[in-house]
């Protein structure tokens, strides 16, 4: 599976974009991608905004862009707005729709830097794959990539004026998707909302574009049993039983990393790193957003008290989504019967995660305990109920409330 990038917040990936239109021009081109509906183009009308007249702006997906002439155009406005302001900045939404993309755009970054033209570059596409490829081999050493990922419960509650609790339930059973926001009194169009912009147009335009898709079918199908697995190891032969088409092991291993490279899931790996097994041990899958799983799942959201198992997978579900959203690398570690639902290393420091939103049991974590016997570089750390900390700390583990994780990570 590819490597994830660093992916940045909504505010945090705005003051940098703001930051580099205003270097020296030309520099190079900054690609941003990220998933569906994560506030992109919102962005991209925001740089607009705060930029003025320097700002040309345009949107591959437009209607304007399939008329004849439109790339000249959109050229020939960017070298007037640099003559007449003194520099600009061509703002480019959804580039990767455009045919040839890559190839053209190097083509013009170069004429702009022979002529020194005072123009930057901020192209945007959904599509991690298919921009990192044109970007390889059209626009080697003249791109920069950012990632905007998918908000956090944080940034949920500071858009939209949340309180803490209220952020992290909304993260849990609706997922942070901020189009989703203004239909959170109408759960019917928030899930129509779900499925309609964000499944269907990865499903039948991103996946499709991002490598060959034989079976477009059992593409739906992974996509499926993978949504119904949150935080859940599952062999590709498992995967494969519960899929009503067949499939060769190797699509069903394609069909999850075009699914990991549309930010819809992550593929995690077990620790530490053996290469002549890793081959064989199993991933576990981890759904990028519980937005997903409310739109996949009939039954709704779980109830804590009704469905604790179901509401327990969710839960561990969008701790984990959260670390990977927030650019850690995260793996998970199991010898039989011990096991470990998350071994982190990235910024926030190196760390062996259970989540348990049960009854604290010392049996139940056993796991824990010998893995940073082990492997002693690892913090121990239980995230459960903010009511189970003492009973961790009993136990001579630290305990963290799971929803304060959600909001803030390790602390």
């Amino acid at each position: 599976m590819a490597a994830r990038s660093f992916a940045l917040d909504f505010p945090a990936c705005l003051d940098l974009l703001r930051r580099r239109a205003s270097e020296p021009a030309p520099a190079r081109v900054q690609l941003l991608v990220g998933p569906r509906q994560v506030g992109k183009t919102t962005l991209l009308l925001r740089l607009a905004d705060a930029l003025g007249p320097a700002a040309v702006y345009a949107a591959a997906d437009g209607p304007e862009a399939s008329l004849p002439g439109f790339w000249d155009r959109l050229w020939a406005r960017a070298g007037e707005t640099a003559r007449r302001e003194g520099r600009a900045v061509l703002l480019l939404d959804e580039v990767h729709l455009l045919p040839d993309w890559a190839r053209r755009l190097k083509g013009e970054w170069d004429r702009v830097r022979r002529r020194r033209l005072p123009v930057n570059i901020i192209a945007t596409g959904s599509s991690s794959l298919r921009l990192a490829t044109g970007s390889r081999e059209s626009l080697a050493g003249r791109f920069e990539r950012v990632t905007l990922g998918h908000w956090s419960a944080s940034a949920l509650a500071r858009g939209f004026n949340l309180p803490d609790a209220g952020a992290v339930d909304t993260t849990v059973r609706w997922g942070t998707y901020p189009g989703a926001m203004p239909l959170r009194d109408d759960p019917a169009r928030r899930l129509a909302y779900l499925r309609d912009a964000i499944i269907e147009p990865a499903l039948g335009r991103d996946l499709t574009a991002l490598g060959p898709v034989r079976k477009p079918g059992l593409l739906r199908q992974v996509l499926g049993v993978a949504v119904s697995s949150p935080a859940q190891v599952v062999s590709l032969a498992k995967i494969q039983g519960q899929l009503q088409d067949s499939g060769a092991l190797e699509t069903i291993a394609h069909y999850l990393s075009l699914l990991e490279e549309a930010f819809l899931i992550a593929v995690l790996r077990k620790a530490p790193a053996r290469p002549l097994r890793q081959r064989a041990a199993p991933p576990k899958l981890v759904v990028l957003s519980n937005g997903l799983l409310a739109a996949f799942d009939e039954r709704g959201a779980p109830e804590r008290a009704s469905d604790p198992a179901r509401f327990g997978a969710w839960v561990e579900n969008a701790c984990l989504a959260h670390a990977v959203n927030s650019g850690q690398q995260v793996r998970y570690w199991r010898e039989e019967p011990l096991e470990v639902d998350a071994v982190l290393d990235g910024s926030w420091g190196r760390w062996a995660i259970e989540v348990k939103t049960g009854d604290i049991e010392s049996a139940r974590l056993r796991g824990l305990s010998e893995f940073t016997r082990r492997y002693p570089d690892y913090a121990p750390l239980v995230l459960c109920e903010p009511a189970a900390v003492p009973a961790v700390e009993r136990l001579g583990l630290r305990g963290q409330p799971w929803p304060d994780f959600v909001m803030r990570g390790p602390c």
